[in-house]
């Protein structure tokens, strides 16, 4: 296994990186150092690329792999960088993974298949596979709207006594869920357990888990890690005063327009008016149009006035 910096378990703020694309097929290059920098300077514990939030799905395995090279050269080691290589053909799994691992990337990060839908011990037999074949560490990546599958409390636990699996990310925005997951984890104290959803951050943290892999702190870095912090330390004033914060993000950016896809247009227009990196969005989605960015843009200008 190659050489890696990953505490464990590892604790923070994790960003989910947008990639900052030009268009379907070029990466915004200056945006992506920029954007880097800027969440580095912020002071977060580590970078997530490829996920939900950074569009993998949408984009072509060149340009990609490019992200993976370009991403862990910008970074150069000063936080950990984490990689999603999600797919539905496991080659394909193996193959970023093994592009990440020779770029230096110190973990992966691969949600279930989203095609066929499979059983929990097919689950097990399939992340079992992965592990035993790559030379990083793995996250496990529960996220169920987009891949129809729960990896269920149980299978979390079994997954754990893999040497090589050490942690989850929660998307499902499911409390009962990973309470449960918490809970059962206490026997293994070094197993990361992180939480997608930013509204649910702090309260993940004061029972019991790891921090959170948070789309806003693309945007507002330092006001998650402050978050964090304070759900760390078990400040209650400073948690509710900084929660609000968030819960004011959440409700102005990321619900403009009638879109499923709302969170990540937002997202990337508030980048685009903060003038951090372009706002194009990857086929089949599209970014909003003038009427949605110009919601955004006064969505900034409010939320500003708070931070």
């Amino acid at each position: 296994m190659n050489k890696t910096f990953l505490p464990k378990p590892l604790k923070g703020i994790i960003t989910p990186m947008v990639t900052p694309l030009l268009d379907n097929n070029t990466l915004d290059i200056v945006g992506l150092e920029r954007l880097i920098n800027h969440v580095i300077s912020g002071g977060v514990h580590g970078l997530f690329i490829l996920g939900t939030t950074g569009e993998s799905t949408s984009l072509p395995y060149a340009l990609r792999d490019e992200l993976v090279r370009r991403t862990c050269a910008m970074v150069d080691r000063k936080i950990p960088v984490l990689v999603g290589i999600t797919d539905t053909a496991p080659s394909e799994s193996l193959r970023l993974a093994e592009i990440a691992a020779n770029e230096g990337a110190d973990a992966v990060v691969a949600a279930p298949p989203y095609y066929f839908s499979m059983g929990q011990p097919e689950l097990i037999e399939y992340y079992e596979y992965l592990a035993d074949s790559i030379n990083l560490p793995l996250y496990l990546y529960n996220m169920p709207s987009h891949t129809k599958i729960v990896i269920e409390p149980n299978t979390v636990h079994s997954l754990s006594k893999h040497r090589n699996i050490i942690g989850l990310k929660d998307s499902s925005a499911n409390n009962v869920y990973l309470n449960s997951v918490i809970n059962m984890m206490k026997d293994r104290p070094d197993f990361s357990l992180l939480v997608g959803p930013e509204e649910l951050m702090a309260e993940t943290v004061l029972l019991g888990g790891h921090g959170g892999v948070n789309g806003g702190a693309n945007m507002f870095p330092s006001l998650y890690v402050q978050l964090y912090e304070a759900a760390f330390t078990g400040d209650l004033e400073k948690v509710k005063l900084l929660h609000s914060k968030v819960m004011t993000i959440s409700s102005k950016l990321y619900k403009v327009g009638n879109f499923g896809s709302s969170y990540l247009k937002g997202l990337k227009a508030a980048l685009s008016v903060l003038g951090i990196c372009s706002d194009f969005i990857a086929s089949p989605l599209s970014s909003f149009k003038i009427e949605e960015k110009e919601k955004i843009k006064k969505a900034i200008d409010d939320i500003q006035q708070i931070l």
